[in-house]
């Protein structure tokens, strides 16, 4: 699967590429012409935000347990089912009938906040008149609708377990049917070893691969044997901290700037009894109660917690953005008058991420392998919350308190500051966005008359929804472009923007569409990816006037920044272009306030978003059916013309060279440098 540092790039000759699209424009209307013009000059020059484009994280569609967090058993300390027993093992099952075996919960684990461990009762034997099926009876756990085992890779099993006497269990990967034979190894202990819980650490060397498999703990010996906390993960993880490396690789090419992290509803929760709290996410994974997030109705383990969405965050080099609940759910809030010790949770939680291994809470990080503190710059006082009765009494206290405890912290506002000013301080704003491919495309000039003064915006959250995105179309892609270029040409006001969903588990869809589908073993990007891929350099880069000049369309916008390539250190003077039309478009390019010969004769490239149909969709069987086309642009210069397709994106890099190009160093200030 392709990503955005290597685009499924085609180098065809341009002349051939457009002879190709011409006949795709056969049979809608005559060709449209229109002018861009650019002012490249050093008084047109506009930084653009170091901080536009991110990504944010919500656990929404199994997108960290059974997704980013790479752990493969699911609901693998049996709290699931709730702390009452006996209680539903779910998705564990049993291998054996009863005759064999029985199989219940109790309330006997060494973990106080995870009291329910699994016992079973082997009634067969080794040898004897009820003998054992010669491979074994026990309990499998199919993962998160199936484990993807992989011939070669190793997997690192962990099980807790006690028994009242000796014991000799199989520890397995197997195919879904637990024919197919993949990995396999054995615990044997004397009762005298396994009387208390005992930690057991396998590692499994799988002999085969299968993308729907499951894990087996079996054994032919009759007794009593409990287990608790059995998890099994691959040793190759992204950077080694348990992520899943090919899901976050796919992050990690969208460059993202910042990370927001953990939600979204999720923050919520329906009921406040059922919110993300971090405290209950930190310290050793078996020790973690879990919770059920009752929003988008599922169990978390919490092994991806707040100390790993704070290490995600660092390993992708992003700026983390903390949002935490401020006695706010969906139901049910926190008088403000009694919302003090959640005011005093979110000071704790961000002496964890950034107070020193010293203090109370830093040396809880310290403890978990991370002495030095995480950047944590920014929090968001709850999520969609303006509108709740206590929001602005409850996030006041917030803002007090950690304004006086860190001032340098930048806080987030839910209340929308786009269209009027807020009535109480904020550093920044909320403005979430999902709506139809027409309303976005036109809200691209949404922050063109907004307020110079005061906080700025972070457009946390938007996308095309409904009929027009389907799972993920070219439409939705187009006009979530449009936006992203208004976004791009109002960054001194909008200091962040990202895409929301970031991900989904086909098999459990709770939102359409979302950016990165995926499933144990596949993944693809939808079109929407795309588009942010091409938008991945814009952050720090330098904003250009520039003029469309058309006739009657209103279905074109366009951009022009530069941007250096920091792996050849390159300079491109990037144009970018969408047009959500049905005609093809003539582009007359005039490039003014450069040197001569400033553009390179060669090494310049056009590289295009488009289809057949304007709802096509990527999927499974095939998972390039939209995405960038990249040739090279044999007509680069300071005046050109370019073809835009219909119903596409196109975004031309033009090679700088041996002449002064602006770079950018700060909100108020550019700076010349020669190359």
């Amino acid at each position: 699967m392709g990503s955005c540092k290597s685009p499924h790039i085609v180098l065809l000759l341009y002349v051939l590429l457009c002879s190709v699209y011409r006949c795709f424009a056969i049979g809608v209307d005559a060709n449209q012409t229109a002018n861009l013009l650019i002012d490249a000059s050093q008084a047109s020059a506009r930084p653009i935000s170091d901080t536009l484009f991110g990504i944010f994280f919500e656990e929404i569609n199994h997108a960290g347990a059974g997704g980013v967090w790479a752990e493969l058993v699911s609901n693998r300390g049996f709290e699931a089912g709730g702390p009452n027993t006996p209680s539903n093992i779910d998705p564990w099952a049993i291998i054996g009938n009863e005759s064999f075996l029985i199989v219940s919960t109790d309330r006997s684990s060494c973990f106080d906040r995870n009291k329910v461990a699994l016992r079973m009762e082997v009634l067969c034997d080794t040898q004897g008149a009820n003998s054992c099926p010669a491979g074994g009876v026990g309990i499998y756990n199919p993962g998160f609708w199936g484990m993807n085992i992989e011939k070669g890779k190793t997997y690192n099993a962990v099980l807790y377990v006690r028994s009242s006497g000796s014991i000799n269990v199989s520890v397995s990967l197997t195919g879904s049917d637990g024919l197919q034979k993949l990995a396999a190894a054995n615990i044997i202990a004397s009762g005298s070893e396994v009387s208390d819980w005992t930690k057991f650490e396998v590692q499994l060397i799988a002999q085969g691969t299968n993308p729907n498999s499951r894990l087996q703990l079996t054994t032919t010996s009759k007794g009593v044997i409990w287990f608790d906390q059995v998890s099994a993960i691959p040793l190759d993880t992204y950077k080694g901290h348990g992520f899943r490396k090919d899901l976050v690789q796919m992050l990690a090419d969208l460059k993202p700037q910042f990370f927001r992290f953990p939600g979204g509803c999720f923050v919520e929760g329906e009921w406040l009894r059922n919110a993300f709290r971090w405290k209950e996410t930190i310290g050793p994974w078996e020790e973690r109660p879990g919770h059920f997030g009752d929003v988008w109705m599922y169990w978390t383990d919490d092994g991806l917690g707040y100390f790993e969405f704070l290490q995600l965050s660092e390993d992708l080099g992003s700026l983390p953005i903390w949002v935490f609940n401020n006695g706010i759910s969906h139901n049910d809030q926190v008088d403000t008058s009694s919302v003090l010790p959640f005011v005093q949770e979110a000071l704790d939680g961000i002496e964890f991420a950034r107070g020193s291994p010293n203090s109370t809470w830093g040396s809880l990080r310290a403890a978990m392998g991370h002495p030095e503190p995480f950047d944590l710059r920014y929090v968001a006082i709850g999520n969609e919350d303006c509108g709740k009765k206590n929001y602005r009494g409850n996030y006041l206290k917030f803002f007090s308190a950690i304004r006086n405890a860190y001032p340098d912290i930048k806080m987030i506002s839910n209340c929308d500051g786009s269209s009027r000013q807020l009535d109480h301080p904020a550093d920044m704003y909320d403005f979430h966005i999902y709506t139809s491919a027409s309303n976005l495309f036109s809200m691209a000039n949404h922050f063109d008359h907004t307020s110079r003064n005061g906080p700025k915006a972070f457009v946390s959250e938007y996308a095309v929804t409904g009929k027009d995105a389907g799972r993920g179309s070219l439409l939705a892609a187009l006009a979530e472009a449009g936006f992203l270029i208004g976004l791009e040409k109002n960054s001194d006001i909008v200091e962040m923007a990202s895409y929301a969903p970031l991900f989904v588990n086909t098999h459990d869809r709770r939102w359409n569409p979302d950016a990165i589908v995926f499933d144990s073993s596949q993944l693809y990007g939808t079109p929407s990816y795309w588009v942010q891929c091409l938008f991945n350099e814009s952050s720090g880069a330098t904003l250009y006037n520039s003029t469309l000049q058309m006739n009657s369309s209103t279905s074109l916008l366009a951009s022009a920044i530069s941007w250096q390539n920091s792996e050849n250190e390159n300079t491109y003077l990037r144009i970018k272009v969408v047009n959500l039309g049905t005609n093809t478009v003539n582009l007359q390019v005039f490039v003014d306030g450069l040197e001569p010969n400033s553009i390179s004769l060669s090494g310049s490239t056009k590289t295009v978003l488009t289809s057949n149909n304007q709802m096509d969709e990527n999927s499974f069987n095939d998972p390039t059916k939209v995405m960038p086309k990249q040739s090279l642009l044999e007509s680069a210069g300071e005046e050109m013309e370019v073809v835009i397709f219909p119903r596409s994106f196109t975004s031309i890099d033009l090679l700088m060279e041996s002449s002064d190009i602006i770079r950018t160093t700060g909100a108020d200030s550019v700076s010349v440098s020669s190359i």
